[in-house]
């Protein structure tokens, strides 16, 4: 890939995501926010939680964005006696009586790691040690993962019996949380009519590993002007409850606010946000459109927010409209 300038690569990026969107509706009906800000995690480098009911083809949209990278992908159903072995692989003794190193599903670029609150606390930091390091340890040895590597975990927002739920510090480690909703009547019927009839459909390759690795350091030098920097940081603080710059809502009804990490995520972001949209710098407008995706998992409500009805979302909402 040869771009004379960093503003053709832009166009460039603009030019293959439209491509991509195209390609995975092939297969995937509707969705369209869904599978933008998989697209911006995937760029920024990156990982996602994705929450939903049951049937809501989270596995056929992830399996349908691996083949369109181009990358290589590993689901892990995770379940209550899932060991942290099973996920970053072992060692084994072979046929010489030599130690050799079996690699588990973890080393793809892409991974679902399935209803992630099944399984204990130890299987759980396994992965999420795999996400932060883009490496394993095994037996005093680190093995590398390969990139680019993206992790998109699922969670069921019914079932609650059995699970264990992931603690903040460690939702904190995804850049977003994109809860999936039940599909429009008009969108289901067309999602019924491709399911129940022999139509199969193989999308195609859009973009190559290389390519990929490209655009994400494209997205790191995209510049951001002083006042989207200073938006981003002012909203991060106005959910932190006691301190300064708490807005009377965080004081209200959150009992935690959001760290130094939500600014970081906010800005990658906005960034590819924006060259989605055509533009070479990011504005307000995109800190906006994904604050809440942002922000949903990493503040928390306290029992008066609870008791009212009040969600994140709420308040996520009135803190943006300030």
């Amino acid at each position: 890939m040869h771009y004379s300038s960093d503003v053709e690569a832009v166009d460039a990026l603009v030019i293959k995501y439209d491509l991509l969107k195209k390609e995975i509706a092939k297969v995937i009906v509707g969705q369209d926010e869904v599978i933008k800000n998989l697209l911006i995690s995937i760029f920024c480098k990156g990982h996602c939680l994705l929450v939903g009911v049951p049937g809501l083809a989270k596995t056929l949209m992830v399996n349908t964005l691996s083949k369109v990278l181009g990358l290589s992908y590993n689901r892990i159903q995770f379940t209550p006696d899932l060991m942290p072995s099973d996920i970053i692989g072992a060692e084994i003794l072979d046929e010489n009586r030599k130690f050799r190193f079996i690699k588990g599903p973890v080393f793809a670029n892409i991974i679902l790691a399935d209803e992630i609150n099944r399984t204990p606390p130890k299987t759980q930091s396994a992965l999420l040690e795999a996400m932060q390091e883009k490496a394993v340890t095994v037996a005093g040895f680190s093995y590398k993962l390969d990139e680019p590597f993206f992790v998109l975990a699922t969670q069921n927002p019914i079932e609650h019996e059995g699970t264990y739920p992931l603690p903040e510090a460690q939702l904190d480690r995804f850049m977003f949380n994109i809860w999936l909703d039940y599909p429009p009547f008009h969108e289901e019927i067309s999602i019924v009519k491709n399911t129940t009839s022999n139509r199969s459909v193989q999308p195609e390759i859009i973009l190559s590993r290389e390519e990929i690795l490209f655009f994400q350091d494209l997205i790191l030098k995209i510049p951001v002007p002083e006042n989207v920097y200073h938006f981003s940081v002012e909203l991060v603080s106005n959910t932190r409850p006691g301190t300064e710059k708490a807005d009377p809502w965080a004081n209200n009804y959150l009992t935690w606010g959001a760290g130094p990490r939500a600014s970081q995520y906010l800005i990658f972001g906005a960034k590819c946000h924006a060259v989605f949209a055509g533009k070479y710098s990011p504005d307000i407008e995109d800190v906006r459109a994904v604050a809440t995706s942002v922000l949903r998992h990493r503040i928390v409500r306290n029992y008066k927010a609870e008791a009212e009805g009040i969600s994140v979302e709420e308040i996520v909402q009135r803190l943006l409209s300030k």
